[in-house]
């Protein structure tokens, strides 16, 4: 298990223990997210145009979720950063959902969301 999987985890079993309704959809959107991100931080193999065709599509696949408000915004806006291929955008991106995560699921997520971030920095 690598650095960066430990947090990927610990969002699988948050969004797993989560009941249904907006918080679980925060998660979802939150696990599927951090998957596109780390994935464009560490895969070098992946072309532009890979990467922006699975931003488009994580951006479709979470426009139909019932978000918070609040993270709604800041997954917008980090999606917005995503379209970037960079693996700084996607690092951004992570960086800047690490509050209002905090805020909608808790102590716990966002402190799986800094360690991926700090995971990814370190590899």
């Amino acid at each position: 298990m690598t650095r960066a999987e430990e947090p990927g985890l610990a969002l699988l079993r948050l969004l797993a223990g989560t009941a249904r309704g907006p918080k679980r959809d925060a998660a979802f959107a939150l696990w599927l997210t951090a998957r596109v991100a780390e994935d464009m931080m560490t895969a070098s193999d992946l072309s532009e145009r890979a990467q922006r065709r699975r931003v488009a599509a994580l951006e479709k696949r979470v426009s139909s979720l019932s978000l918070p408000p609040s993270f709604r915004r800041a997954l917008t806006a980090g999606l917005a950063q995503m379209r970037d291929p960079r693996p700084e955008a996607a690092l951004g991106a992570l960086t800047q959902l690490a509050a209002p995560v905090g805020d909608t699921l808790g102590a716990e997520a966002m402190g799986a969301v800094q360690r991926l971030v700090r995971g990814v920095k370190l590899a």
